[in-house]
């Protein structure tokens, strides 16, 4: 049974595997190859057994590690057509094969990916919705501004969400960060508030998303205890009293944690 296992999550990189210790994928490689290989190591899975590595988009904390990676473990690489030329532009491939992935979809190692846009200040920025061999449905979706009607729909019926929970809207304003970061990082292409990604989990609950995985936490504009308590008061009491559905909040760095779905 595929398992989703958030290993890095914060601004300072970001890597999540989906699937098994046998096999399965990589959202990101934002961290260092050896952090990577230990962090997967220190949950049962060898770095040959990611099939392929899926990039959202160009920051650093999202290919980091990419190219040492790739290069240490052939892995191939899919992405957007915008991000992959900057990746060739960059010498970051290292004759890797690479692949486009869209809306109409990738099939890697069993795993069927498609891509969707997200409002981010990248090139071309995406989130991943995806069949597991055992046909589950999952979605990575961080590094957005606001929620589309696109994202909307794509989130929808999946198993398993993990949606950025960026910032708390009265500590970025208090905060230390100078006014332009601020004022980036609250605007429709930088990330999603706490509040936006709770009306957001209170939407795909409803429609039956049973396991949410909060992400992508600042370390100076949020805590887990503010996101979550946010997301409490959102979904009201009644969701709260009949609480089928798990939330965990995913860790800046691999505590062995994976999740079913």
């Amino acid at each position: 049974m595929a398992r989703i296992y958030p290993l890095f999550s914060s601004s300072s990189g970001n890597a999540h595997f989906i699937g098994t210790p046998e096999g399965g994928i990589l959202i990101d490689a934002g961290v260092s190859c050896r952090r990577l290989a230990s962090a997967l190591r220190l949950n049962g899975i060898e770095p040959q057994a990611v099939r392929a590595v899926f990039v959202t988009h160009d920051h650093s904390d999202h290919i980091g590690g990419l190219k040492t990676f790739t290069k240490c473990f052939k892995t191939p690489v899919y992405a957007s057509a915008g991000t992959l030329s900057y990746l060739e532009r960059q010498e970051m491939l290292c004759g890797c094969r690479a692949e486009v992935v869209g809306e109409s979809g990738a099939e890697a190692g069993g795993f069927f990916v498609t891509a969707f846009h997200t409002p981010h200040d990248a090139l071309e920025s995406v989130g991943f919705k995806i069949h597991t061999p055992d046909g589950k449905i999952c979605a990575v979706c961080t590094d957005l501004g606001h929620v589309t009607e696109e994202i909307d729909r794509k989130l929808s019926g999946c198993g398993l969400v993990l949606l950025e929970s960026n910032y708390d809207e009265n500590m970025l304003r208090m905060g230390p960060y100078p006014y332009p970061l601020k004022k980036r990082i609250a605007s429709p292409n930088g990330h999603l508030s706490n509040r936006d990604s709770a009306r957001e989990v209170k939407r795909l609950i409803e429609s039956g998303t049973r396991r949410i995985i909060l992400g992508h936490l600042s370390r100076e504009n949020n805590t887990p205890a503010v996101a979550e308590r946010t997301l409490e008061e959102t979904l009201g009491g009644e969701i709260i009293r009949n609480r089928d559905y798990m939330l965990t909040v995913a860790p800046v760095e691999t505590s062995g944690l994976s999740i079913s779905f």
